[in-house]
Order: structure tokens, then sequence, then C-alpha cells
């Protein structure tokens, strides 16, 4: 199973809509295990973490208000991605194109005055 990241923007009923995103991969935030040995785990806590542990127990939705501070975390956890990778420029490597997809899915938020879906 896999880890997505999607945007989405609330319709004029308040429901939720998934909007389309890029087609080239770049909606992976990891692998089903990514939601609690990565981001749920306690190296991503330690650090501050706040939204991406949420996986750990559930969907994650960051609402259009906390995109802002859903950017600052991925750029805090990848200020520390060797940490969080536990080593290894590959694990490395792994995290970061993670948090770039993560990264990207909140950026388009920006234009649409959406959120973030990490299910």
């Amino acid at each position: 199973m896999t880890l997505l990241v999607h945007t989405f923007v609330y319709d004029e009923h308040g429901g939720s809509r998934l909007l389309d995103d890029p087609e080239d991969g770049s909606d992976m935030a990891g692998t089903e295990v990514c939601r609690t040995a990565l981001w749920g785990s306690g190296a991503a806590r330690a650090l501050g973490a706040r939204f991406l542990p949420e996986p750990a127990t559930g969907d994650l939705y960051v609402e259009p208000e906390d995109v802002d501070d859903f950017l600052a975390e991925c750029a805090l956890l990848h200020r520390n991605a060797a940490a969080l990778a536990g080593g290894g420029g590959d694990r490395r490597d792994y995290v970061v194109a993670r948090l770039a997809h993560l990264t990207r899915a909140a950026l388009r938020t920006r234009t649409v005055g959406g959120g973030v879906l990490v299910w």
C-alpha cells in the first residue's frame, strides 16, 4: 500500500473535492510503513512535527489556514532529513524526495485556496 498526498478544495456545500494532481508520481508520500516509521517516528516528533505524525493513526487533512505551518514543518524536516532517515544517503534521498512531493502539494493549494490530504 502507498501513502499518498493530494490537494483538495471545499465546494459551496462544504464538501471536499480532490483536485487533479500531477501524473508524474509526485503524489507519493511514502510507503504504508512511512506512516509510523518515518512521519510518525520519535525522530519526527522530537523535531516538533505536529502534522506529519497524524497519518500514524489516520488520514491527515491540512486545512487551508494551516498550509503555511505545514510548509514550515516540511522545511524543518527537510533540514533534518539525515536524522529522519537514520543515516544512509539513499534513505536520506528518499525522505527528501517525499518531502518535495508534500511541499509541492501544499504549494499547489495556494493558487486555489485548498488544503492537503495525506492518506
